[in-house]
């Protein structure tokens, strides 16, 4: 292992021991959450409400010495409360552009199905091209700029279905769940007293263990983990067989297959290799697909869900060795 791969996983081994501070359990969304920004991604995260989605995305920007800002959208959110507007400076007699929260490095768009689509388009230029065109001007956003949307599974009244194009700007779905008893049974503990999560970080008991600059140059030492062919060819038809599933009526594009192979370089960082194995890939197929395929109705009737489906795609490709 080279010395590059070497300070990658140092790195986020310690990244992890930090953020284990502040969250109890949910080790496997930890990770999700640090392939996604590590490759320059965004990701859904679904939860019900207390599940730590809002406390998780402010540990990491602590963690990894980025800027962090919320946004509550809600029915009546105008795009313009996103991106920011040019207000007229009675003194400078100028125009000044206020920036809105957009302008950030890690951004939380909480329940981003509340607001119309007109205002959820708002996000669209700034995930893809990590611009903001505010009165015909461009801006740039930072490099590490990530969005972490979340959704609430159970509650639907009220809101507005993200599009499938939107959807799929969404490198992976994290889905949090309930914590066991032992994990939850700590957290009523801790609330007893001063060391509950949120005092805990408040106070700073989390240090970063890299810096914004530091965390752009770690992204391009994923470059040195080695994806052979084969598993490139894994990858792709995987993919490629969701558009043939009887059950499947939209398969995933050609984006699902780039970021099926990008999640799982980083998953390999993670575990400490430089090369990709096909674990790997099975491990990131999941939440890459989750969000991006579209079941028939007769099968959706009979109760098949999208993991099913995902779990008996991969029974049918063939694995490399």
């Amino acid at each position: 292992m080279n010395t590059d791969i070497h300070q990658l996983t140092e790195t986020l081994t310690r990244a992890r021991q930090e953020v284990a501070k502040i969250i109890i359990g949910q080790s496997e969304v930890v990770d999700q959450a640090l392939i996604v920004i590590l490759t320059g991604h965004h990701a859904l995260v679904e939860g019900v409400p207390g599940i730590a989605k809002t406390l998780l995305v402010r540990t990491l920007a602590r963690v990894l010495g980025c800027e962090f800002a919320r946004i509550q959208f809600t029915p009546d959110l105008m795009p313009a409360d996103i991106t920011g507007t040019n207000v007229f400076n009675l003194q400078r007699n100028e125009f000044v552009l206020v920036k809105g929260p957009v302008f950030t490095s890690f951004l939380l768009a909480d329940e981003i199905n509340r607001a119309p689509a007109k205002t959820q388009s708002a996000l669209l230029q700034a995930m893809q091209e990590r611009t903001v065109t505010i009165d015909r001007q461009t801006h740039p956003l930072p490099p590490n700029f990530t969005v972490f949307a979340t959704q609430n599974p159970i509650e639907y009244e009220g809101t507005y279905p993200l599009p499938e194009a939107q959807k799929d700007r969404f490198m992976l779905k994290i889905t949090m769940n309930y914590p066991a008893r032992e994990e939850e049974t700590s957290l009523a503990e801790r609330m007893l007293g001063q060391e509950s999560p949120e005092a805990m970080l408040a106070r700073g008991a989390v240090q970063p263990v890299v810096t914004a600059e530091a965390l752009v140059t770690l992204r391009q030492q994923l470059e040195h983990i080695l994806v052979r062919p084969e598993m490139v060819g894994y990858a792709v038809d995987i993919v490629r067989t969701t558009r043939s599933s009887d059950s499947v009526l939209v398969g995933a594009g050609p984006r699902a297959t780039q970021a099926l192979v990008l999640a799982s370089r980083a998953h390999a960082a993670l575990n400490g290799r430089d090369f990709v194995t096909p674990d790997d890939i099975k491990a990131m197929t999941a939440p890459v697909l989750e969000h991006r395929l579209i079941l028939r109705p007769e099968f959706e009737i009979e109760g098949l869900s999208v993991a099913e489906v995902i779990q008996r795609i991969l029974q049918q490709v063939t694995v490399p060795r």
